[in-house]
């Protein structure tokens, strides 16, 4: 038996994997389906390893559109491009769809509205969990794949807490067809200066013929938000913000689309510190954003998470330790932070 807490991306496809190898799988997730007003872009190897652990790929190419090229213009006017290494573009809801569908046909057990309160491991009896108003106790494993606020990490490694990145995010979709003077299917990052080597705010978007939801975002870096301002909020609490920062070569885009939009979505952008982590330890296993969250600006969180089930799945079904595992995927992580943050200081260096 195998407990799954959280039913986002990686909890979804870890019990729908676990459950389709003929092992026995429930799922505790306090909201059904997690939408959201997001949209994520996965690249190959994300897509790889969903294929890997059984997601059907002929689904998940129906319910994303794949990306030709992503671009990203700082203040210096110059254009960075960088060709589609099997990127897809995905509305958050539509790829949760494909993953509860694939998890419930597996056989896998989500009990949505079941939230887990509380974690923690007794020696003498196994990991306790509160669900609600009852306590579980279990001796197998516990795959800790609750989000950024994760309940299983606080329970087992309560000095880790998240760190706030310093900026807010906040993501739209228009209502009806805008037209868009920039190339279709491009995922577009248009950056203005600051007073540090950060970009005071970014604007992206991206746009496809035919459709009448063109999809935006902006990050800005600010002091954090209160919860209460976070979540889906009225268009018009940031409307003014969200064109008066972005840059001047996109600003009447900018206005064009924030007033086709309703509704959007607010967050803090935080990560969580591999630094001071404990070594992976069964029978509670972290994975994905309970374990590492990165900035939604480092673009691989649901990648680098997706990797993590596939690790641990392998592990499982191999009769192998997924603690071990995930020590590994926390050892190749770092490694490729600390490639990408050399590369970019280089960049820095030599622009």
């Amino acid at each position: 038996m195998v407990t799954v807490l959280g039913g986002g991306i990686a909890g979804t496809a870890s019990a729908g994997a676990l459950a389709g190898s003929g092992r026995p799988v429930t799922v505790y997730e306090q909201r059904r389906g997690e939408g959201g007003g997001a949209f994520l872009i996965l690249d190959g190897r994300g897509h790889r390893g969903l294929i890997e652990l059984g997601v059907p790929e002929q689904e998940l190419h129906a319910a994303s559109y794949p990306l030709d090229e992503l671009r990203y213009t700082p203040d210096d006017g110059v254009t960075r491009r960088r060709p589609s290494e099997g990127h897809r573009f995905w509305l958050r809801g539509d790829l949760m769809a494909v993953l509860n569908r694939y998890a419930f046909e597996s056989g896998a057990e989500i009990r949505y509205g079941d939230p887990v309160t509380e974690v923690r491991v007794d020696p003498a009896v196994g990991t306790v969990l509160r669900i609600g108003g009852r306590t579980v106790t279990t001796r197998d494993l516990v795959i800790g794949a609750d989000g950024i606020d994760s309940v299983a990490r606080a329970g087992i490694e309560p000095h880790r807490s998240t760190e706030y990145a310093g900026d807010v995010v906040v993501y739209g979709m228009t209502e009806h067809a805008v037209h868009c003077p920039t190339t279709p299917s491009v995922l577009h990052f248009d950056a203005a200066a600051g007073s540090s080597s950060r970009p005071a705010a970014t604007v992206g978007h991206i746009w496809r013929p035919g459709t009448a939801a063109a999809l935006w975002f902006l990050r800005i870096t600010r002091a954090p938000l209160p919860d209460a301002e976070t979540g889906v909020r009225p268009v018009g609490e940031w409307a003014e913000a969200v064109v008066t920062a972005a840059p001047g070569p996109v600003r009447e885009l900018t206005a064009e689309l924030v007033a086709a939009t309703g509704r959007v979505h607010v967050s803090n952008a935080r990560n969580v510190p591999l630094g001071p982590a404990l070594p992976p330890a069964s029978p509670v296993v972290l994975v994905g954003d309970a374990d590492h969250a990165i900035t939604p600006a480092a673009g691989v969180g649901a990648r680098e998470g997706i990797e993590d089930v596939v690790a641990v799945y392998r592990a499982i079904t191999a009769g192998e330790s997924p603690a071990e595992a995930m020590s590994e995927r926390r050892r190749a992580i770092t490694q490729e932070r600390d490639r990408v943050a050399r590369r970019m200081r280089s960049t820095a260096a030599a622009g």
